[in-house]
């Protein structure tokens, strides 16, 4: 099918394939950590249910799944006792893969790379406090960076077993190829079938230390289809895919993201049960404008702007679960109240995300998700955080298009303070050389050195109160 064509849709084919945010608080624009209450606005907004979860059953084996599936690709990190780093904070993880399991959510979603490599062991530790039953495992081959010696299948099938090691179990429920698509065809190829490893994992299926296989996808195109028609064609049965899936990517995706539209309608041809990623899109999605959340409020005036974009994830009754990267325990207590249980998403909500998507689409944001797949950076700058800060600011309504506007010295200090309190000054967008060694990393295709000229030059004209 012709690109083109996967970037048309009316309503009627999507609520065909449907089945059926929250304002910008002062602390987060001056870098504050937000406290633990129930809501992630900071409201009260009720009991937090243990027994209303909503399940999918996968097809393939019969597992009961929490349609909220935890991404552990972002844990709380604390300052090691001896001043020297940081470290995973493992007594927080725990209290949340507690909470999480008391309320239902059994989907734990992680990976050999995330969080400096800390991310699997910290998971393995919090988990193997709960019987075995209790709850599905979710990690990766993580071989997409272009480093021969994990691409060899010795490189391979160790990064395997590490995960085995890590995790603390002797099998994974659900294994996945890590970002297919990276590279093109060519590194396909080389990471999975000429090294023999996509044959190894096969075995390991086979054998039972793997229950489900199946992949993420995160680039070209011609890999999600050659890896479909491998499945029609008998040649390897995939049990799952992981796409990218929310009100934006719907139909308007960027970088090496394809419609969201064509990938979740290939793997429902094929009865291939499907996991979401990014429904927030980086935290996007929960940083609307007053006029964009505005449109959602009349609608369901105590409702989040992260509440609406999972529902909206969440309806498809091909999803398997949503995953969500919850660092702090209210937006785990709301995540879990919006699937317990999920109201599907109807005609006249489905509207009114339409008009969300064109005023998203005309902000000035950076189109960055914060998969980190750019860092670490050589020189030191924090990629995400610098533009997470800056999206912060455009979400307030606080992006000056000029010296002379009415809220000059408020905006001026909510930008300048708060870059302070989330960015060290050693690691702000002026430490940026412009070498580009990030650029080939970030799936949303962003110039990074260019934003990060255009945010240091903002910040600059701010501190200099010169006219702009």
């Amino acid at each position: 099918m012709e690109k083109k064509n996967r970037k048309s849709i009316n309503r009627r084919s999507f609520l065909k394939a449907l089945g059926t945010g929250s304002v910008i608080t002062t602390a987060a624009i001056y870098g504050c950590k937000p406290t633990n209450k129930v809501s992630a606005e900071g409201g009260y907004v009720g009991e937090v249910p243990k027994d209303k979860m909503t399940y999918r059953i996968n097809h393939n084996t019969g597992d009961k799944v929490s349609l909220l599936g935890y991404g552990c690709m972002r844990w709380p990190l604390r300052q090691k006792a001896d001043g020297s780093g940081e470290e995973i904070d493992q007594d927080a993880v725990n209290q949340l893969v507690d909470y999480a399991i008391e309320h239902g959510v059994n989907y734990f979603d992680t990976a050999p790379p995330y969080i400096r490599g800390w991310s699997e062991k910290a998971t393995g530790i919090a988990l193997k406090r709960h019987p075995r039953e209790k709850y599905f495992i979710a990690t990766k081959l993580s071989t997409q960076r272009e480093d021969p010696n994990l691409r060899s299948l010795q490189g391979s099938t160790a990064l395997y077993h590490q995960s085995f090691k890590e995790l603390q179990v002797d099998y994974i429920d659900y294994y996945l190829l890590h970002a297919i698509g990276m590279g093109g065809m060519k590194a396909t190829i080389d990471r999975f079938y000429e090294n023999g490893m996509l044959d190894f994992l096969k075995k390991e299926k086979e054998a039972g230390r793997i229950r489900n296989l199946g992949w993420s996808y995160h680039g070209d195109i011609e890999v999600f289809n050659y890896l479909l028609t491998q499945h029609d064609e008998g040649k390897v049965h995939w049990d799952f895919a992981q796409i990218q899936l929310n009100y934006i990517d719907w139909l308007h995706a960027s970088g090496w993201n394809t419609n969201a539209q064509y990938l979740l309608g290939e793997l429902e041809k094929r009865n291939i049960p499907i996991v979401i990623m990014e429904p927030l899109l980086g935290g996007r999605l929960s940083r609307l404008s007053a006029e964009a959340l505005n449109l959602l409020k009349e609608i369901r005036p105590e409702e989040s702007a992260a509440s609406w974009a999972f529902r909206y994830a969440g309806t498809p009754e091909s999803v398997l679960t949503v995953l969500s990267g919850m660092v702090y325990m209210e937006h785990l207590q709301e995540n879990i109240r919006t699937y317990s249980p999920l109201d599907p998403v109807n005609k006249a909500e489905y509207s009114a995300l339409e008009k969300v998507t064109e005023i998203m689409l005309n902000d000035d944001y950076v189109q960055c998700t914060e998969c980190k797949y750019c860092m670490p950076c050589p020189y030191g700058v924090d990629i995400p955080e610098v533009f997470s800060h800056y999206n912060r600011i455009i979400s307030s309504g606080k992006r000056l298009k000029s010296s002379k506007d009415d809220n000059y010295k408020e905006a001026r200090r909510a930008f300048l303070v708060g870059y302070d309190r989330s960015v060290p000054k050693l690691r702000q967008s002026n430490h940026c050389i412009g070498c580009g060694i990030c650029k080939p990393h970030c799936p949303q295709t962003i110039d990074i050195p260019n934003e990060m000229r255009r945010i240091d030059l903002y910040t600059e004209q701010l501190k200099q109160q010169s006219s702009f």
